[in-house]
């Protein structure tokens, strides 16, 4: 997973976990990740962590090359199938403001902007940037 965070967070904006965050957050109750694997490459990720009935896509990435080959969409989609087996119903995310490619794969996964929160992250040269927090329901059998 830290080789394709790596590859795919634009190290601009800090955005990438450090392995010790990545180990901290795998452990906890509720926790799971999803690898997207081609001919022994990990080629995407996504790490998850439910709390009661909701649960929240901490991280999702795929490696540049891999890009526009509909595994991020994948991704996405098994973690909500997995968090409504879990009992979820109900997703969130969040991510920095202006980077519309994951928008746009956010808002085609069916989550909407729910929150913002100004200036919480910081680029490495300083800069401030919203973040925006985006929910989605889940499907819940009754």
């Amino acid at each position: 997973m830290l080789v394709v965070m790596a590859d795919a967070f634009d190290p601009r904006f800090g955005e990438a976990w450090s392995g010790a965050q990545l180990t901290g957050t795998m452990i906890q109750a509720g926790s799971w990740t999803r690898l997207a694997i081609d001919d022994d490459l990990v080629v995407g990720f996504t790490l998850c962590r439910r709390i009661v009935d909701e649960t929240e896509l901490l991280l999702v990435g795929v490696r540049r090359d891999w890009r526009g080959r509909g595994i991020g969409s994948i991704l996405m989609a098994t973690a909500a199938t997995e968090a409504t087996g879990f009992g979820a119903r109900s997703m969130f995310l969040e991510m920095r403001d202006g980077n519309a490619a994951a928008a746009q794969l956010y808002h085609n996964q069916g989550f909407v902007e729910v929150g913002r929160r100004r200036d919480y992250y910081r680029g490495v040269d300083g800069q401030r940037f919203d973040a925006i927090t985006f929910r989605r329901n889940l499907d819940v059998a009754s």
